[in-house]
């Protein structure tokens, strides 16, 4: 979990990304004239203490339902959830910079629960907010990005969007990974980037954004920073015999449309829901 600032390893391989003054890279898009392309920016992201994240919507989300924000489950306040933990209305106050269109800072949001968190078989955090989606669009013009309820494609064209960073990646989706295992963790179906989204420290809990149809379809959190295996900061991926294989410097997200399904009526996270397959408690 590179990706954000908890822990020492962090925070130290962040800042010396950050020193040396490194760029966004921006990857090739398809040649097809034919293909539309959303013009991708920073509106409805957030900044976390130690992350980036967004609020987010489902396609049947109401306009006065309270607000989501999405992150990671590492980068909740209080600490990476064991493996096997999985975390349901648990009371927080945590605050949110959220961004309109060129980055800017408008305003502070604030939750008053994680609906949903865990770090087995994916790693998200669900925070719900004390505003509605009507409430944020009235008083600041920002509207929620929408989650797509399909699996993700690959080849497709891709932007990793960081509200800690002001900073967007733009590359392709590489392929699928079954098992990605990153110390006492494994995440399923998991997305690997093509390699100029060489995301850093602080990136954790981005959305990651189809640029042809502006949908969320996985949420930034990983990447094997020294090239070991199965480590801390240096996830490996495991197929379906068991091969086990590494990408030193390969950054991977995961999907996020396992998340519809398990969103009810006002916005609450439901578990018993059919076709949701969030681990449960």
């Amino acid at each position: 979990m590179k990706k954000s600032f908890v822990g020492t390893l962090g925070v130290v391989c962040a800042l010396l990304f950050a020193a040396a003054g490194t760029a966004p890279a921006v990857g090739a898009r398809p040649a097809d004239s034919t293909t539309t392309v959303t013009a991708v920016d920073f509106a409805g992201t957030v900044a976390l203490s130690n992350c980036s994240g967004s609020v987010i919507r489902t396609p049947n989300s109401q306009p006065d339902d309270p607000a989501l924000v999405l992150s990671n489950g590492h980068c909740l306040e209080t600490g990476f959830p064991a493996a096997g933990e999985v975390i349901t209305d648990q009371p927080s106050s945590r605050s949110f910079s959220l961004l309109d269109g060129s980055g800017s800072e408008v305003a502070t949001l604030s939750a008053d629960k994680v609906s949903y968190a865990t770090m087995t078989d994916t790693d998200i955090s669900i925070y719900e907010l004390t505003q509605t989606y009507a409430q944020i669009q009235s008083a600041y013009g920002i509207s929620a990005l929408t989650l797509n309820d399909q699996h993700p494609v690959a080849g497709s064209s891709i932007e990793v969007v960081s509200g800690y960073w002001k900073r967007t990646y733009n590359c392709n989706v590489d392929g699928f990974v079954y098992r990605l295992k990153e110390a006492g963790w494994t995440w399923k179906d998991s997305v690997r980037y093509t390699p100029s989204c060489n995301t850093i420290g602080g990136t954790s809990g981005s959305p990651v954004i189809d640029t042809t149809t502006g949908l969320v379809v996985a949420v930034n959190n990983t990447g094997n920073e020294n090239g070991e295996t199965c480590t801390e900061n240096n996830p490996c991926e495991v197929d379906e015999n068991g091969n086990v294989t590494i990408h030193q410097g390969i950054n991977y997200a995961e999907e996020t449309y396992i998340i519809v399904p398990c969103i009810g009526a006002g916005n609450k996270i439901d578990l018993s829901l059919p076709g949701c397959s969030l681990p449960k408690p």
